[in-house]
């Protein structure tokens, strides 16, 4: 980065209310890194195929286009928006900016949670792959504790500075997409065992009903994936020209990351020797099935090393996204503690203290999984709808503004296309929310069926009654629902 180009970000910067004090060492390249690793296509199909083959069939391949599609329009909302106002923390600010500071706090109360909880989950996730790798028999406590020393790992690492996470993630980048190649590749070439025209077969899943409820119950497998990119936007003090590089970053993580997400899913879906069985339930880990059947042991946990990578990478990304999300409350004096959680290293130039309790809040959870596992399996489940409501958030809010008059004025603009496009990631999002709220098993108790919205009622409630009660917003003097105010000037 030149120093022209430093000051002229530092300028605009200052222009927006902030004066910077993050490294801009994050290159266009590695600032995708980040969003793909948090994306993260590997551990997205790794973690729910069983249950969207199971659920849907095959024909759940599909969803991880509709997903992209939807998502690609919600990414060019996100574009506009970090493009005028390139702040770190990503959502919180762009709410704040698009609609104000009460709407901001909610958007970034959501957020939050689910980041934490996101954390904690892809921990867990990763437990189990761990310690098969290392040998150990896999308990709850043994995952536990692998998924702990994950998170302290994760932390460690985030807190040497911008330019060790930027190699890491651009590391774990290249492993997550040579893996997907290779290892989808070769199942696709050697081990298919079933025809392509599989990808419209629902083995009479639903019969003698419809079969579309079943294909959007499983739906959520692409729902689940493709998420991520919006972490470009949460660094997006120390990437040099963000204005223009995190709305390009962010195209490319859905580009590559959704395309990789399909190709494994499908090669995986070819390489099953029995779908039936999965869809009945007499096999239960397709994946692992197919993985040690071709690969045999020694294979298996080559590819298995190869996958805790990605996990590793993924929650790398995510502790610096969540991290970024505290700074920038703290920044605004949002939230009790703002003066100490808004330090920023002298020497790393990230913020320590915020990075910090990312990673104590996501390791409380990860052991209050291990106690309660039934409550924290719903609160981890639920995380995915935390995230998609918090971009409608967003959504919603520069519909907002461009109702008030505000005309994007950063460097990526969508001109014409912005109203037509605007409204369809709405409806598309709030689609997206039906689909993962809607109950699977109508026969089950209401409170099973409606957990995930009760769980998110309840910390919405605990949100609202506090931001009432103590008015957290009305603490700080950082600018707040301006945007159609500066279209003005």
């Amino acid at each position: 980065m030149n120093s022209t180009g430093d000051e002229a970000d530092s300028a605009q910067l200052a222009a927006l209310g902030y004066t910077a004090k993050f490294d801009r060492s994050m290159s266009v390249w590695q600032n995708f890194a980040l969003g793909f690793t948090y994306l993260s296509p590997v551990v997205g199909v790794y973690s729910v195929f069983d249950l969207g083959l199971s659920t849907g069939g095959p024909p759940m391949f599909w969803s991880y286009f509709l997903a992209a599609a939807g998502q690609f329009l919600v990414c060019l909302i996100f574009g506009e928006v970090v493009s005028q106002f390139p702040i770190s923390g990503g959502l919180y600010p762009w709410a704040r900016r698009l609609v104000g500071k009460r709407w901001a706090w909610m958007a970034g109360w959501i957020y939050g949670w689910a980041l934490f909880v996101t954390i904690a989950a892809v921990a867990v996730g990763a437990g189990p792959f761990l310690a098969t790798l290392l040998g150990f028999t896999v308990t709850p406590a043994i995952t536990t504790a692998v998924a702990l020393a994950l998170v302290v790992i994760s932390t460690l690492i985030n807190l040497a500075g911008t330019k060790l996470l930027a190699r890491v993630a651009m590391f774990g980048f290249v492993c997550e997409i040579v893996g997907a190649i290779i290892v989808g590749g070769y199942l696709l070439l050697f081990h298919r065992h079933q025809p392509l025209s599989v990808v419209v077969n629902t083995f009479n899943i639903g019969a003698p009903g419809a079969y579309w409820p079943f294909f959007f119950a499983a739906a959520v497998t692409g729902l689940f994936t493709c998420y991520g990119f919006e972490a470009c936007g949460d660094v997006a003090e120390e990437t040099p020209n963000p204005g223009l590089s995190i709305p390009r970053a962010m195209r490319m993580t859905i580009y590559v990351g959704m395309a990789a997400a399909a190709f494994v899913c499908l090669a995986l879906i070819l390489a099953q020797p029995d779908i039936a069985a999965v869809i009945a339930g007499k096999n239960t880990t397709p994946v692992e099935t197919v993985l040690l059947s071709v690969f045999g042991p020694t294979g298996e946990k080559l590819v298995v090393a190869v996958v805790m990578v990605s996990f590793m990478s993924c929650i790398l990304s995510l502790q610096a996204a969540t991290s970024r999300l505290v700074f920038a409350y703290a920044r605004d004096r949002m939230i009790a503690g703002s003066a100490y959680l808004s330090a920023i290293s002298p020497h790393t130039h990230v913020p320590v203290r915020a990075l910090v309790l990312s990673g104590v809040i996501a390791g409380v959870i990860v052991c209050l999984g291990d106690f309660f596992a039934n409550a924290i399996a719903t609160i981890v489940n639920s995380a995915i709808i935390g995230i998609y409501a918090a971009f409608q958030m967003i959504v919603l809010g520069a519909l907002v503004a461009r109702a008030r008059g505000w005309k994007p004025a950063g460097q990526f603009r969508l001109g014409a296309w912005a109203w037509p496009v605007n409204i369809v990631a709405l409806a598309y999002g709030v689609g997206a929310l039906i689909d993962m709220l809607w109950p699977r098993t109508p026969t089950a108790p209401w409170y099973l069926n409606y957990s995930m919205g009760l769980t998110w009622l309840v910390l919405i409630g605990i949100g609202a009654l506090y931001m009432l009660l103590a008015r957290p917003y009305d603490a700080g003097t950082a600018p707040a629902g301006d945007a159609w105010k500066l279209a003005k000037t």
